[in-house]
């Protein structure tokens, strides 16, 4: 029995051995084949070409240089696939580094794109539809996609009014829809909502992300029903496919500087304007002069200055180091990607690291079930104390930073005690960090693989949990002179479900074409923070870890959840590829609205007509290769308001009452409103998408007007009423303007390409109605007939001079005047200044911007020029107003000049406090044209990529906001500039960042 049992297990393991030596002889047969492929026409790299071995389920991806690895057989057969070239095969021989050349495909139109709970080819896309150039996601190196989208899509104007590194620019879609209510547009990334659970775009990694789309018209945002009004954009990040693994490396370090330097004045130019300040005020200088305060005068006297600017300011640094790692079998798949962000800003203090990690899944379950992820966990870390850029400006170059025992002085023009010392808070050491913890997944169900007849029947779960905890600890001591001590510790986070019932059936009957979606999701978001404030501490050793030992102390703490239900169906249907309809309705119900009206219904509907595929257009094939036109209306919605706010609430507050303190109720002073409605968008929409001679010249002209009822407005209420306001539904706002994308191929050759991309894109923007009572509201600055965003004010018409108060000529215009005061045009000509010579003087939001990209291709040589410009924009220039008492201390810039009596200026004022006493704003334009970033890139040939044990490298440097065109006297023309005191506390001074301009050099390897 034993002898039998040994003899079966040893043919067993002699069987076994066979199969594995069989095997072994096998994969000893498979060599690594590392290649690049190449678009034939310009010569550049493919990202994301399939390359796969016919027959097999082995295949891979290109990586952002065109380059791939993948084992394979002498005498199998690559086939190559990429949307928008032709297909192409090749034949395995004994080269181990091969080189594809493949070809565009006129027929671009197969291709797919993401358009909101599914995809469509682009030739049955109804609506407005912009997708952002792939070159721009995978061949420019920056903190936040954001950048590289601003300036490429049209009617999207995304503003870097903070180049504080971390923070993420301003985005809006097709103008202002609302006055009150939220302006920024819904970020969805892989199906599951980023926005409104706190998140950021800067939690997402742009290294990770494989595609963006922007759904602009009411037709395509109507899916998203009341997170819609002001457009959606879609983000899908990288996932991974079947085939060797590949892993990448994405790496890239530079410097930044100010983009422009704002110049402060000398100090002979200080000194100067001291000595004329004491003139027109008829006071005396710091020991006769010419210096106004003491520590001036020690400074003066020893010939000492300091260049404040160069005191706060360096050299910034900023490196990036991404690796990733993607594969999988038939069955299961896989993307990870890890990634570091390190920025040094500019201004000392300002510094911010961000790490990221990324797991996406893909696994084919059974043949009809298939599960996977999309989870990320990313940290920010903004930790550190900040110098001041706003109070450096101030100081004089004369002003003391260190005093006599070594420490940075607190008033370094003392005994003038405006402006603290710039460097001051950089001794202290505040904690602000932040994290994101999202795990996302799916589940789909493809029925057609259980029984037949249901093909095209499919049910997709995706669920969602982000997490999302800030946290903000600081403490000012006696580095910061506060004898007392004063320490904080704030706590928020939110946690946030999404749970997402998707069915969808696709049917195609000879030329008919049916596509449903339906939709169930439910939504959960619960927010709380916690604040602990302590004072009078016995040391500042211990700092915020102790707030137990200060004195005093006050706790706050509050909540709120928000509650969404939505359902959602929509048809597409297409007849013979030339008729397409879309028809929508959404119905959404959001808890922050009352009983009465919780519920809010979107439909849209959209038709296209694909006239290129007509029978009489046959003649035209040389010509037209598309030629579609689109048209659509549909209604979107906006929330607008907070949690609670419908409801009439009421505070506690304590009350002394007897010896005991007793716990008293009063009502905010926010009225309830049950009655409250959905505010809702309403738009109209058409567009030609066209393209002429093989492609050679392609593009989409659109337009389109939207219209905002029921807004959200705070109204204001009568005292007597015994609340302040309450929010209702009032007011319209009309949005009207047109989109242009032109895409053209000047130059094709072998070795040589040269092509080019223009977008064009005009709002314009009104108030159609505010009270319903035909009134504007001056208080809020909102006038019916124009944009939300004006510029009310006077007009200046020169400055008064000497001669002109002698001979008495503002008598029976401006009674105030004097000598080098701002000269108001009496536009009511009642014979005074007043309000009623105030006009509207133009807008805050652009008229139209643009861009305009060239790309040249030589060989493996790439070179990517864009350059983006905004005009008939007007702000308020807080560098020529800043503060009418601070004009005879501080250190203005140098281009700022003042008016004096021998040189008569009749643009700049006087240095006199009463020279603009009626406040005016001097507002200036802001319109600029920007060579945005300039990127050199080279792709070595594979052969040379693989002598040094890699598939795929290739090298570029790349330039950003190298050059701004611009009348702008200040920092930029978009970058913020708060005026000193403007905020409590004088917090806001301190996000005053000038605009960046950075240098950076990358590799990308894969391997």
């Amino acid at each position: 029995m034993l002898k039998r049992i040994t003899k079966n297990y040893y043919k067993a393991f002699s069987m076994l051995l066979c199969a594995m030596l069989c095997l072994a002889s096998g994969f000893a047969q498979e060599t690594a084949r590392k290649g690049v492929v190449k678009d034939a026409v310009t010569g550049s790299g493919l990202a994301g070409v399939t390359v796969a071995i016919r027959g097999s389920s082995n295949s891979t991806q290109t990586d952002a240089s065109g380059t791939f690895s993948i084992s394979a057989n002498t005498g199998q057969v690559l086939v190559f696939s990429f949307v928008g070239y032709e297909p192409y095969e090749l034949a395995i021989g004994q080269l181990t580094s091969l080189e594809v050349n493949m070809q565009p495909s006129d027929n671009v139109l197969e291709e797919l794109v993401v358009v909101g709970y599914g995809s469509q080819r682009r030739s049955d896309i109804t609506g407005s539809v912009a997708s952002v150039p792939k070159e721009r996601l995978s061949k420019l190196p920056v903190n936040n996609v954001m950048q590289a989208i601003q300036g490429a899509v049209s009617n999207v104007n995304i503003t870097q009014s903070s180049s504080i590194p971390g923070d993420a620019p301003s985005t809006q879609v097709r103008g202002l829809n609302s006055i009150n209510a939220n302006r920024e547009p819904y970020i969805v990334v892989d199906g599951i909502p980023l926005s409104k659970t706190d998140g950021s775009i800067n939690d997402i990694n742009p290294n990770d992300i494989e595609s963006v789309e922007i759904l602009k018209d009411p037709s395509a945002v109507a899916i998203y029903g009341v997170n819609g009004s002001n457009g959606v954009i879609l983000i899908t990040t990288k996932r991974g496919t079947s085939g060797t693994p590949q892993i990448r490396y994405s790496g890239y370090a530079g410097i930044e500087e100010p983009a422009h330097m704002l110049d402060p004045v000398s100090p002979e130019g200080l000194l100067e304007r001291y000595a004329e300040y004491a003139r027109i005020t008829n006071t005396s200088l710091f020991n006769g002069g010419p210096v106004r305060n003491e520590y001036e005068w020690d400074n003066y006297q020893n010939g000492i200055t300091t260049d404040w600017f160069d005191a706060v300011m360096q050299t910034g640094k900023v490196q990036n180091h991404n690796v990733s790692l993607s594969g999988g079998s038939e069955n299961a798949r896989y993307y990870v990607s890890v990634d570091y962000l390190g920025q040094k800003g500019i201004i000392k203090g300002f510094d911010y690291k961000r790490y990221s990690f990324r797991a996406n899944t893909d696994f084919n379950a059974t043949k009809y079930l298939s599960v996977g992820t999309s989870a990320f966990v990313t940290a920010h870390n903004r930790d550190g104390g900040r110098a001041n850029l706003t109070q450096a400006a101030a100081m004089s170059p004369y002003a003391r930073m260190y005093g006599e025992d070594g420490q940075l002085t607190r008033w370094p023009m003392y005994s003038e005690q405006l402006w603290e010392n710039p460097l001051l808070h950089t001794t202290t050491n505040p904690e602000r960090r932040e994290f994101n913890i999202s795990l996302n997944g799916y589940a789909e169900m493809n029925f057609g693989n259980i029984w037949e007849p249901l093909s095209g029947l499919k049910y997709r779960l995706n669920a969602g949990y982000s997490y999302v905890p800030k946290r903000s600890n600081e403490y000012h001591g006696l580095s910061v002179y506060n004898a007392n001590g004063w320490g904080r510790i704030l706590n928020a986070e939110s946690q946030t479900y999404t749970v997402e019932n998707i069915l969808t059936y696709e049917k195609t009957f000879g030329l008919h074409r049916f596509d449903f979606t339906g939709l169930y999701a439910a939504r959960s978001k619960y927010w709380q923070q916690s604040e602990a404030i302590g004072e009078v501490f016995p040391n500042d050793i211990l700092e915020w870890g102790s707030l137990g030992t200060a004195s005093t102390h006050k706790v706050t703490s509050e909540a709120n959840l928000y509650r969404t239900i939505s359902q959602m169906a929509r048809l597409n249907y297409g007849y013979d590829s030339r008729y397409m309809l879309t028809l929508t309705a959404r119905r959404d119900g959001a808890s922050v609205f009352s009983k009465n009206n919780k519920y809010g219904l979107f439909p849209s509907a959209a038709v296209a007509w694909n006239i290129h595929n007509e029978s009489f257009m046959a003649d035209t094939k040389n010509v037209i290769d598309n030629l579609k036109f689109r048209i659509s209306y549909g209604v979107s919605g906006n929330e607008a308001i907070g949690t609670y706010q419908t409801l009439a609430l009421m505070d506690s507050n304590p009350l002394a009452m007897g010896n005991l303190s007793n716990a008293a109720l009063r009502y905010r002073t926010l009225m309830g409103n049950d009655n409250l409605r959905w505010e809702k968008t309403a738009g109209f929409n058409t567009g030609i998408d066209f393209g002429l001679w093989g492609n050679r010249l392609s593009g989409t002209v659109e337009f389109y007007r939207t219209h905002t009822q029921d807004m959200l407005l705070r109204q204001r209420l009568p005292r007597i009423t015994g609340f302040a306001d309450v929010w209702s539904n009032l007011g319209k706002v009309e949005n009207t303007g047109i989109d242009v994308t032109l895409n053209s191929k000047n130059m094709v050759k072998d070795d040589f390409s040269w092509s080019t991309t223009l977008v064009f894109s005009h709002n314009k923007n009104k108030i159609t109605d505010i009270y319903g009572d035909g009134k504007d509201d001056l208080g809020n600055r909102w006038f019916i007939g124009h944009p939300v965003g004006v510029i009310y004010d006077y007009t200046q018409v020169g400055i008064w001079q000497e001669e002109e108060i002698a001979a008495g000529l503002n008598r029976g215009w401006d009674e105030q005047a004097e000598a080098g005061a701002v000269k108001l045009a009496d536009l009511s000509g009642d014979g005074i200044i007043n309000d009623d010579d105030r006009r509207i003087l133009g807008q805050t939001a652009p008229k139209w911007t643009g861009g305009l990209t060239n790309t040249f291709t030589y060989k493996d040589f790439s070179l990517n020029i864009f350059i983006q410009t905004v005009q008939g924009a007007l702000r308020n220039n807080p560098q020529i107003g800043g503060a009418s008492d601070e004009l005879g201390r501080r250190s203005a810039p140098a281009d700022l000049g003042y008016w004096t009596p021998e040189n008569k200026s009749n643009e700049w004022r006087s240095l006199s406090n009463r020279s603009n006493v009626y406040g005016y704003g001097f507002p200036k334009s802001a319109s600029f044209t920007r060579l945005k970033d300039i990127t050199l890139s080279y792709n070595l040939p594979s052969d040379a990529a693989g002598k040094i044990g890699v598939s795929g490298v290739t090298l570029y440097a790349s330039g950003r906001n190298l050059y701004t065109w611009t009348n702008w006297l200040g920092w930029d023309p978009e970058a913020r500039d708060i005026p000193r005191g403007h905020t409590q506390d004088n917090v806001g001074d301190n996000t005053n960042y000038p605009m960046v301009r950075n240098y950076v050099f990358g590799v990308n390897l894969t391997f």
